[in-house]
């Protein structure tokens, strides 16, 4: 059984006493470390070797005084000796160790001082013996106590990843696959966790490899089998002739090691990965993290980008404080001077039920329990410290049973997760983050405290949630929170059976075939959270929040079952420093099917930076402080300007489409087809003044165009092309080779919309263009625009509209003529004189860009090299297009956007 804290305190205070008045000169080293270990309840014949002999860098062996493989290295030198040399010497020594034997730890002393060097940290802590007792916090190593940090990106954790990578690979190379693959490499996992946190005493399961299997590998297989046997048997129930080293294992319990597996077989090389397994410190590695890590090892694709497939605990943490941990800590504050209110709030946390319908490997959950400890440690330390008969009571109760003051347990969570094997991890970090969150009990009460064998567990189900009644899981009445990170998967990449979810969950709800797979697990809790105080929120792609999903989704939401929102985080980058990391842009959405006084809005001015919380009264789905208005797609404007449409669509697989090159060698042999080719515009080529041409022959006499030979043989590409396409309508535009797919040729001059551009340019560059010009479907048009159309378009108002309705591609701008334009709310009976003014003011813009002719509109609107001169035309443009609005300045975007979307009430009413 483990020392308590206060245990070993007394004894090294004993220790200190007794070590002080001994006659340093004739004391034995070998006592003086026995006795050191025993401060701790360490057996050294069990984890130390004293005088072990290894080969040093020099070739001559050398006598490392106290050695414990992976842990600590000990170099003792006599009174008043340097103990700078010590160090230097104990590091000779690892030119001769293992790679997993190279401690964590470095001790030197000289009786008198002791010298302690943390090697991942690079901390050097020295002190006297006369002051061990009150340094003995820096040896909880040693006892499986010490506290640990947990950083977002901890290479430990992607060490710890790629070396049970490499141990899953062998396995699998040997023929050890699938189901039983996966749960064999769970429990080894608990192994190693519990070797390095107290659930076993340490390194015990090391040991076990290290002594009791051959070199080989040979018999590794049958004692683990063995081993795992022994852990899912009570200690009443097992063999009485078990050896005792794996006898003295705890029983488990918990189901973890219940199914019986294949004996796995292994070879020297997999024992030896194991054991560098075993020499990693798993108290260093987060159950938050690991997981979805682990999970990646699984895959060679994924393990590529080891550390790119998890959720970080920073962005699990802007999820779960706005939905509750915020709201529990004030609480608490509130209550803790109040006896019975505290133990209250207490007893109610342990009635809390939180659900995650899509839990991957559990980093939510595990996150999650491990904020409700922390929160349930800091009641209980005003139990312990503020209420003195309170804490006579639980302190006479404590010495019996100190389990009843931890009320929080992992059977307050659930999960529904669509792969096996995530589930399994799941379950076993759910564990993992108790036993942590046990320790750190452990230290407030000074008495050892661990759940085994394990008698609960979350409740995580393999199964497809979309498919799954939620109420199967946890009934509505006893949750209390559904939380997580759902899968992102836009229209065209989803498979064909998440298609068929999108079908059942939104039966019925017109348009959602173009919603992100994600919208799926919104109306799901929107259903089940229908008259109840449930409160949701969920990681999604910004997708949901702009463009024309919002519409679809959100009018279904709100109308349909009254659901509120409380909360947002606005779009930011959904990334991580590990290497190979993808950027997702993503929005945090917290609702609930009741309002709330307070809302909260976290904007980021960097996507990449942190944010500031802004408090509203309301949030509209686009995640602006609004009433609850969606808008939808409309064919014509809401408001008396120009109509704006599509470019022509070539579809002729490039044959009608020419570059300069292409126009050169054409007209070399076909003279005569200068009269049919045009200038083609398309977004990327206008933006990069990148010329380019088409062949137009709508209007061209069949007698002319036979007459062009080469033009004829791609006219019958363009008909072979079309008749081989997958699609129907395709195979009939067969028929008109001569012609562009689409034909919306404007009939006049009119404004150059590019359908994609970069989120860093402050507007879209628009461009005037005669109908000699012909735009492609990558950009829209509006014939006849004006130059005060051109000049309200070019303007903040209009850019600060696109920002928050316009579609994303990667958080490039996408430019919807149905959603975005036609929804645009334009100022109400803008004066002669503020008309005059815009149209003066666009036209200072076109004159600005014309003193550039040798620079593209890239050029021009890239955010560093844009000439002062357009941005104080801009500047100047953008204060006349406010004046058209309203007389008072805009002081920001979020007064431009909230202005907008009340002036589109107006309109809509």
């Amino acid at each position: 059984m483990a020392l308590s804290w206060n245990e070993i305190k007394d004894r090294a205070l004993q220790f200190t006493v007794e070590w002080e008045g001994e006659s340093r000169e004739r004391a034995e080293k070998d006592t003086f470390w026995n006795e050191f270990l025993n401060v701790f309840g360490i057996s050294r014949r069990r984890v130390a070797t004293f005088e072990k002999a290894v080969q040093k860098l020099n070739n001559q062996q050398g006598f490392i005084d106290l050695f414990w493989k992976g842990t600590l290295l000990v170099e003792h030198k006599s009174l008043g000796k340097d103990l700078d040399a010590a160090y230097e010497q104990a590091t000779d020594y690892f030119y001769g160790l293992e790679e997993y034997e190279i401690p964590q730890y470095i001790l030197v002393s000289d009786f008198a001082n002791f010298r302690l060097y943390d090697l991942d940290t690079n901390q050097v802590q020295e002190f006297p013996i006369s002051e061990f007792h009150k340094n003995i916090k820096l040896f909880g190593f040693i006892a499986g106590f010490q506290k640990r940090t947990f950083e977002e990106e901890n290479p430990v954790n992607i060490h710890a990843a790629e070396l049970l990578g490499k141990f899953h690979d062998q396995l699998e190379e040997s023929g050890y696959r699938g189901h039983p693959l996966e749960v064999y490499l769970v429990r080894i996992l608990f192994c190693l966790f519990a070797d390095d946190t107290g659930i076993f005493e340490k390194d015990t399961f090391k040991e076990l490899i290290e002594i009791k299997t051959n070199v080989d590998g040979s018999d590794l297989g049958a004692l683990l089998a063995h081993f795992f046997q022994v852990l899912n048997t009570p200690k009443e129930n097992r063999l009485t002739n078990l050896d005792e080293h794996v006898a003295a294992f705890l029983y488990v319990n918990g189901k973890l090691f219940e199914e019986a597996l294949p004996i796995a077989a292994f070879n020297s090389n997999m024992r030896e990965i194991l054991l560098e397994c075993c020499g990693l410190d798993w108290g260093l590695i987060s159950p938050a993290i690991f997981g979805s890590m682990f999970q990646s090892v699984m895959n060679p694709e994924e393990r590529r980008n080891l550390g790119a497939h998890y959720t970080s605990e920073t962005n699990i943490l802007k999820l779960i404080k706005p939905l509750f941990l915020d709201d529990l800590w004030k609480t608490f504050h509130k209550v803790r001077d109040n006896k019975k209110q505290l133990l209250d709030f207490h007893e109610s946390l342990s009635r809390l039920k939180f659900l995650d319908p899509a839990c991957g490997c559990g980093n939510f959950l595990v996150v999650t329990y491990r904020e409700l400890r922390i929160l349930e440690l800091a009641i209980i330390k005003v139990i312990l410290f503020k209420y003195q008969r309170l804490r006579e009571e639980v302190a006479s109760e404590a010495a019996l049973d100190i389990s009843h003051l931890v009320k929080i347990n992992v059977d307050q969570f659930y999960g529904i997760e669509y792969d096996e094997f995530p589930v399994r991890i799941a379950e076993v970090a759910m564990w993992l983050m108790d036993h942590q969150m046990n320790l750190q009990i452990s230290e407030v009460f000074g008495t050892y405290f661990a759940r085994l064998p394990l008698t609960k567990s979350a409740t995580i189900i393999h199964d497809n949630a979309l498919r799954r009644n939620w109420e199967d899981v946890i009934p509505k009445n006893e949750l209390s929170f559904i939380l997580g990170n759902p899968p992102f998967c836009g229209k065209q990449y989803q498979s064909k059976e998440q298609k068929e979810d999108m079908s059942l969950v939104f039966k019925g709800v017109n348009g959602s075939g173009v919603l992100d797979y994600v919208s799926a697990w919104y109306l799901m809790a929107a259903k089940l959270i229908r008259d109840t105080t449930i409160k949701v929120a969920f990681v999604s792609t910004n997708s949901i929040a702009q463009g024309e999903q919002t519409g679809i989704l959100w009018n279904e939401l709100f109308n349909n079952y009254g659901i509120k929102i409380h909360f947002a985080h606005r779009t930011f980058k959904w990334s991580n420093e590990a290497r190979g990391v993808a950027a997702v842009y993503v929005v945090i959405i917290g609702f609930s099917n009741n309002d709330v006084r307070n809302k909260y809005i976290f904007e980021y001015e960097d996507v990449k930076g942190e944010p500031h919380e802004i408090k509203v009264k309301n949030i509209n789905p686009y995640l602006v402080e609004g009433k609850d208005v969606v808008i939808l797609k409309r064919r014509t404007p809401i408001c008396n300007v120009s109509e704006i449409s599509f470019g022509n669509m070539p579809n002729d697989g490039g044959f009608l489409l020419l570059t300069d090159k292409d126009k050169k060698e054409l007209l070399e042999n076909e003279p005569d087809a200068q009269k049919v080719i045009k200038p083609l515009l398309s977004a990327n080529e206008v933006l990069n003044s990148i010329p380019r041409w088409c062949i137009w022959l709508d209007g061209v006499a069949p007698k002319d165009i036979r007459r062009l030979k080469e033009i004829s043989k791609r006219i019958q590409k363009v008909k072979e092309t079309r008749l081989n396409s997958s699609r129907e309508a395709t195979r009939r535009l067969a028929d008109f080779p001569t012609l562009f797919g689409e034909i919306r040729q404007p009939q006049s001059d009119f404004v150059f919309v590019p359908l994609t551009t970069s989120e860093n340019r402050q507007y879209i560059p628009l461009s005037f263009f005669d109908k000699t010009n012909i735009p492609n479907n990558t950009a829209s048009v509006i014939p006849d625009a004006t130059l005060y159309e051109f000049g309200v378009m070019h303007s903040l108002m209009h850019m600060s509209w696109v920002k928050y309705t316009c579609g994303r591609l990667k958080g490039d701008f996408r430019y919807s003529n149905e959603i975005v334009y036609n929804n645009f709310p334009w100022p109400i009976n803008p004066s002669v004189k503020n008309r005059e003014q815009v149209e003066v003011k666009a036209q200072k813009v076109l004159d600005a860009r014309a003193q550039y002719p040798d620079s593209s509109l890239a050029d021009l609107y890239d955010p560093l090299t844009m000439p002062p001169k357009l941005t104080r035309a801009h500047q100047e443009l953008d204060r006349a297009v406010d004046l058209c609005y309203r007389p008072q300045a805009f002081t920001n975007e979020m007064a431009r956007i909230e202005f907008l979307f009340g002036l589109y009430e107006e309109y809509m009413n």
